[in-house]
């Protein structure tokens, strides 16, 4: 399936399509299907501010990711994982880890 084709599929209600990849990077970028959710989780905040730096607001079809598709699969394992908990530990400090790459253009 072309791009194109794909950024066209539809997502259920709650969620949301986004692109991550990196330009260098082998396997080119990825589409993932996330929750809405994620969107006020405080590390998916840190990302979705560096998405505003690289590529701006004014984006058609998925919102893109500047991270490589590792880093994007360990941080929704780290929001996964700390939603299971969120309620017993909500007073913890969230914080991105250093091997975490954000890039800009």
């Amino acid at each position: 399936m072309s791009n194109s084709q794909e950024d066209k599929k539809k997502v259920k209600k709650g969620w949301l399509a986004v692109r991550v990849g990196l330009e260098e990077e082998d396997g080119g970028f990825q589409r993932f299907v996330i929750p809405i959710s994620y969107l006020y989780h405080p590390l998916f905040k840190r990302l979705l501010e560096k998405a505003h730096e690289v590529y701006g607001y004014h984006t058609t079809g998925p919102l893109w990711l500047p991270c490589s598709v590792d880093d994007f699969l360990h941080l929704r394992w780290r929001i996964e994982r700390e939603s299971g908990h969120q309620s017993h530990h909500s007073h913890l400090q969230q914080h991105l880890p250093s091997s975490l790459s954000f890039h800009s253009c």
